[in-house]
């Protein structure tokens, strides 16, 4: 009777050992080579979308980044200054008075640099988005910004709107969201048209 016990003892811990074997091959090496294959077979989507400019990377068609000066579109504001790391909202709630504080700050730094009333400065202007990371302003936004960056670029307005209209992107799906406008493409159309 022990020596029945223990053969089924052993060829149960066989079966087992067998098991854990072949499902180590599988999970712990064929399953990451399938999803490593199928991050190959679409190329840049894998890597985080990395737009390139003379070969080298300037940033990805997924995140946004902070641009500086008037020469450029500007993007929306991030809670976290665009730190990947730490894409974040920053939790502060519609009757924070801090947010609503930062966000008059924000209106009124916004409408002096565009030359406009406060009441025309859109709200993804003052807003950040909730990863803090949103690449995309809105064709508002956009277009408020178009006459300074024509003139610091010496292009015409007519121009960097047109500018504008080739880099909007449609409602996702066709019907999901607004129509927006990636900075970074955005930026890059507007240093090949003759900017810096």
């Amino acid at each position: 009777m022990f020596s029945s016990l223990l053969t089924d003892l052993v060829r149960q811990s066989l079966a087992g050992l067998r098991l854990l074997l072949v499902m180590t091959v599988l999970l712990g090496v064929g399953y990451p080579t399938a999803v490593w294959a199928a991050g190959q077979a679409f190329g840049d989507h894998a890597d985080g979308s990395p737009v390139r400019l003379d070969g080298e990377v300037v940033g990805s068609r997924l995140l946004g980044q902070q641009f500086e000066g008037d020469e450029w579109f500007l993007p929306r504001p991030s809670a976290n200054d665009y730190d990947t790391l730490a894409s974040a909202p920053s939790n502060l709630g519609p009757l924070s008075t801090d947010l609503i504080a930062s966000i008059r700050e924000r209106k009124a730094v916004v409408a002096a640099r565009e030359g406009v009333e406060e009441s025309e400065v859109p709200a993804d202007a003052v807003t950040a988005s909730g990863s803090g990371l949103d690449p995309h302003i809105s064709l508002a936004y956009a277009e408020l910004q178009a006459r300074r960056v024509a003139a610091a670029n010496g292009l015409s307005v007519d121009a960097v709107e047109r500018l504008i209209e080739e880099n909007t992107q449609g409602r996702g799906l066709g019907f999901l969201g607004e129509p927006g406008v990636n900075v970074l493409e955005l930026n890059l159309a507007v240093a090949a048209a003759g900017g810096d």
